[in-house]
């Protein structure tokens, strides 16, 4: 098995992202990762899905995607030919001896401090999974109190955009 990631256009409309969940769901398919979000038009959302599973029962699950009547546009991203990223949020154990260990920690991965307290340090990070785990590890020590991060967002390198033909797309079924 292999991790796929898949940007699905949408139209922005009550229930779309529970009848695709659900369809993996129904395929006994873990998703690893999703977010969800307006694009630059407020009628299109992009819901990115990362999952485990061979390319065969993929592309049968993104054939059935397809058939959806809100879906407008399925592509799936390739780590070389896109840009991806998650959002942590991490809270960490500090006191005032050890607090500069953990800003210097902090500069070297060019995360930012975005809560202090007398006994913790509140991080947010962003970056490419391989990234954010390697911050994570040099965190443990101090002692991780809480930990939050968002799914991957991912977009497509280079100047072409998976959104303009969906908008035409929206346009002409609205017409």
């Amino acid at each position: 098995m292999s991790r796929h990631t898949l940007s699905v256009l949408v139209e922005n409309k009550p229930g779309v992202l529970a009848r695709i969940a659900g369809l993996f769901s129904r395929r006994g398919f873990n998703i690893d990762s999703l977010a969800v979000g307006e694009t630059e038009h407020p009628e299109i959302s992009r819901i990115t899905i990362v999952v485990s599973v061979s390319d065969l029962p993929l592309e049968q699950v993104t054939k059935q995607l397809n058939k959806l009547i809100n879906v407008l546009k399925i592509v799936e991203l390739e780590p070389s030919s896109s840009v991806q990223r998650e959002l942590i949020l991490v809270k960490v154990a500090t006191s005032a001896e050890i607090r500069s260990q953990v800003l210097e920690i902090v500069q070297m991965f060019r995360a930012k401090v975005v809560d202090v307290a007398p006994d913790a340090v509140t991080i947010e990070a962003t970056g490419n999974r391989d990234k954010l785990e390697a911050l994570l590890k040099c965190l443990e020590p101090f002692g991780i109190k809480e930990l939050v991060q968002s799914g991957i967002i991912a977009v497509g390198r280079g100047a072409r955009s998976i959104s303009d033909r969906s908008l035409r797309a929206l346009e002409s079924r609205s017409a």
